[in-house]
């Protein structure tokens, strides 16, 4: 097992480990209960992963003499608003859970935000631990604090920053990860090897076949650098002021492009179809050689994302979803652009109208 520290303004409470490894339920139900001790632990979870895994962190639990119970919500996108958290908070105090109780995210990006908004707020805050059950999870929304839920109006636009206490990722739950999840998590490991590490996406580049394949010792590697990358961004910027911007690349279009897809669009195929927007962009505006663009349309093509935005999205309503970004400042929109791989930055003179072009440049 292989021990990450992300190390925030040298407070004890705020750095926490990120411990990664094949079939670590065993040594992770340990040092749970060795470093977090609790009189209740409450697991959080959906519908599809309570099935799967449920059972078997209960009985780990209980073989470990730790008191725990399950909270389930079903699955998706669609269980991440402010009527589940009011719901769960509900059925946690019925549950008798106070302040001493330990939340426990077993989940993807959904769970993992859910989970950590709710120990954010519950009795002016709890600790969690996140777990995360997708690749997704793994290399990106596990790692840095950011808690949320979404508004009719967009994507997690009610949110706190609210570090877990540990994360565990365990590659055995990506056995059982349906492909269309698993190439979620590719988009976020195509986002890290565009903005800072050209040698994962030359890596990617030459081992696609092999990474889909779920090779473990690839994956191992990937998810370590993702990690490595998050974590060293998290700690010079916790709270996105700066630096940390950059791990937006592709996610504020990818957002839009999800909302007004009324979320039948995935995650990771929203980033994906943002960050070719976001490259073409990029060399519109005279900063990206036109040939950089080819080379990220085909390794997103190769990790089975798509490249063509839907005829069907009307531009003027993805440009609408953009005006409520959260990132948003002043009625201006940020966008991450990039230069060359591994060199992004942040622009606010994107103009409407070359957005718009692109939108239209990429319908199928």
């Amino acid at each position: 097992m292989r021990s990450l520290k992300v190390n925030l303004d040298k407070k004890t409470l705020s750095s926490y480990e990120i411990r990664i490894g094949k079939g670590i339920l065993d040594r992770m139900i340990l040092l749970i209960a060795k470093n977090n001790k609790a009189a209740r632990y409450v697991i959080i979870t959906d519908s599809h992963v309570n099935r799967l895994y449920g059972q078997a962190f209960l009985t780990a639990f209980a073989e470990a003499g730790l008191n725990a119970s399950i909270l389930e919500v079903p699955a998706g996108e669609s269980s991440k608003n402010i009527s589940t958290v009011m719901d769960i908070a509900g059925k946690l105090l019925a549950a008798g859970a106070d302040r001493g109780t330990v939340l426990i995210a077993l989940g993807g990006g959904v769970v993992g935000d859910l989970t950590g908004f709710i120990a954010s707020i519950y009795m002016r805050s709890v600790p969690y631990i996140q777990v995360p059950t997708t690749l997704v999870g793994q290399v990106d929304s596990s790692i840095g604090g950011k808690t949320a839920v979404d508004l009719p109006q967009g994507k997690n636009l009610l949110g706190t920053f609210y570090q877990p206490r540990a994360v565990f990722t365990d590659l055995n739950f990506l056995d059982t990860l349906p492909e269309n999840e698993f190439n979620n998590g590719l988009a976020e490991i195509i986002k890290y090897s565009i903005i800072e590490d050209e040698k994962m996406l030359k890596f990617l580049e030459e081992n696609m076949d092999a990474v889909k394949n779920r090779d473990s010792g690839h994956l191992l590697k990937i998810i370590e650098t993702c990690c490595r990358i998050k974590k060293s961004i998290v700690e010079i910027d916790e709270r996105e002021q700066g630096l940390r911007r950059i791990l937006n690349f592709g996610h504020t279009l990818g957002h839009a492009l999800e909302a007004v897809s009324d979320y039948t669009l995935s995650h990771g195929e929203g980033v994906a179809l943002g960050m070719i927007a976001a490259a073409r962009l990029s060399v519109k505006m005279h900063y990206l050689p036109e040939d950089e663009v080819a080379r990220v349309e085909k390794v997103i093509a190769g990790a089975g994302l798509p490249v063509k935005i839907p005829a069907s999205f009307i531009s003027d309503a993805v440009i609408a979803r953009l005006k409520m970004d959260k990132k948003k400042k002043d009625d201006v929109i940020h966008f991450v652009l990039i230069k060359k791989i591994g060199m992004p930055f942040v622009n606010s003179s994107v103009s409407e109208k070359l957005i718009g072009d692109v939108l239209e440049e990429m319908k199928a």
